[in-house]
């Protein structure tokens, strides 16, 4: 009897296990995916932490090593433009700077360009027509470097005049290195069809071709360097000129005992000027003057005296 019923009973517990096998394989797979997208979200999160991490170091370490220099103060770090990234940028700059000394002013100036890993250019001396010297020499300095380089030349002496241009050629940079793969690639197609063609008028004709696509990326090549340079070194016009003499007129020259002396004497020259021009006017009057006196003394007043002779006989008549 305990042998039939139990025959009986496993047909009918055979469909729930099959029910539960398959709740569980759901339940586990609701779970893996749970988990997966649980461990992909703490991935991104520790990647995007992680990413924040050495530019938060590195943001420490910039401020503490401008504290450190702040503090220091011996050789400050040079001013760095905003870090912009795929941008280009054509610097230039005109200086005019009044100098006591031009030949050492000049020197101080290709000192720092040098010390800031640029280099000199084109340099002009000459002289004005007071006979003052002047120069006028152009720098090239890295644009890492460049404001602390004009800030260095504009405290040389007095300055006169600065003037400071960017132009951003970022979109003629990329359309250049855009056209230079273009043609590359069209310059090695034209050799690969020289490669296969097999008639002597067709390679007459890709020669021409590729001569022409070649001269056209060299072309570019040299565009391509010119703005490499420009963008990558500033350009900076340092114009010198020497500092004129002061005058006795100026405000800042205190008045001495020579310059007294020098006053005085020359004061008393233009009085004396003034003088002999009075004596000079007056000489021809003086002189008619003289004559008349000299007339009256030796002709007319000793005729006025001769009347007085006939006094003798009256006192005979008595």
């Amino acid at each position: 009897m305990h042998t039939s019923g139990t025959t009986r009973t496993r047909p009918r517990l055979r469909p729930l296990q099959g029910f539960a096998a398959l709740l569980l394989a759901v339940g586990l797979a609701l779970t893996g995916c749970s988990g997966a997208s649980d461990s992909g979200d703490k991935g991104v999160a520790a990647g995007d932490d992680k990413a924040a991490a050495p530019q938060e170091a590195g943001g420490g370490a910039a401020g503490s090593g401008r504290a450190d220099s702040g503090k220091s103060g011996a050789s400050a770090a040079p001013k760095k433009p905003a870090d912009l990234t795929g941008v280009h940028i054509i610097r230039t700059a005109t200086l005019s700077v009044r100098v006591k000394d031009v030949p050492d002013a000049l020197d101080k100036a290709r000192t720092v360009a040098e010390n800031a890993g640029g280099m000199v250019g084109d340099e002009t001396t000459d002289r004005d027509d007071h006979g003052r010297e002047r120069s006028r020499v152009t720098l090239r300095v890295p644009q890492e470097a460049y404001e602390d380089v004009l800030d260095q030349l504009s405290g040389a002496g007095r300055l006169l005049e600065r003037n400071v241009t960017a132009k951003d050629v970022t979109d003629q940079v990329v359309d250049v290195d855009s056209r230079i793969k273009s043609q590359r690639a069209s310059v090695a197609r034209v050799r690969e069809l020289m490669d296969r063609a097999t008639k002597l008028s067709d390679v007459v004709a890709l020669e021409g071709e590729l001569s022409s696509r070649q001269s056209e990326l060299e072309a570019l090549l040299a565009q391509q360097a010119s703005l490499k340079d420009r963008t990558t070194l500033a350009t900076i016009t340092l114009k010198l000129s020497q500092t004129p003499p002061k005058s006795a007129g100026d405000e800042d020259d205190d008045p001495g005992f020579l310059d007294a002396l020098s006053g005085g004497w020359g004061a008393f020259v233009t009085a004396l000027k003034w003088v002999a021009m009075a004596l000079a006017a007056v000489l021809p009057f003086a002189a008619v003057a003289a004559l008349l006196v000299f007339a009256w003394l030796r002709l007319v007043r000793p005729r006025r005296r001769l009347p007085a002779a006939p006094e003798p006989a009256g006192d005979e008549q008595e």
